[in-house]
């Protein structure tokens, strides 16, 4: 059965930071504290995704998210911004859904692809992304709307870990 999913609710936001939480607390596990305890998206950007359309939640059987993705469109590929699963939800197949759902807008809008940034050795990021038919991209293949934001994410410090772009044709 796949997973229901909409667009999110104002009222809802502050669910999605909590979802980000719980989605961040096992990068301790694997020695990344930091991310673990990286703030979530303010209430402010997440409004700007959802007053954008760009702002999907997966909901539970009582319509309770349960995990969320935000998604902007960069060089003419839908850039996912960020996907998180509650852990509670983990290992069914939501973040799948979610991705797909994502490709289904893209295509609606004419996008030829999903593209996302990632770290490359966290089994839940690139290679749970490999599984779903993206591909890494080299330095040469990365758009300038992917170059800029590479080189945020390293201001922000991303970089003490392997990251890799990542993307997925449609």
């Amino acid at each position: 059965m796949r997973t229901r999913i909409r667009t999110a609710a104002s009222a809802e936001l502050p669910a999605l930071q909590d979802i980000e939480r719980a989605a961040g607390a096992p990068f301790r596990d694997l020695g990344m504290p930091e991310i673990a305890d990286d703030e979530p998206p303010g209430l402010d950007v997440l409004e700007r995704y959802r007053g954008a359309g760009r702002c999907w939640v997966a909901v539970d059987e009582r319509d309770h998210s349960v995990a969320y993705l935000l998604a902007d469109p960069v060089d003419g590929a839908l850039h996912i911004e960020q996907v998180s699963v509650h852990p509670s939800a983990a290992r069914r197949g939501v973040g799948r859904d979610l991705l797909a759902y994502a490709a289904d807008r893209a295509r609606e809008e004419g996008l030829t692809a999903l593209t996302l940034t990632t770290f490359a050795e966290v089994p839940w990021n690139a290679p749970y992304y490999a599984r779903l038919g993206f591909h890494a991209l080299t330095e040469p293949d990365l758009t300038p709307g992917l170059r800029e934001i590479r080189a945020t994410e390293a201001d922000h410090g991303l970089d003490r870990w392997p990251r890799v772009c990542m993307r997925a044709p449609l």
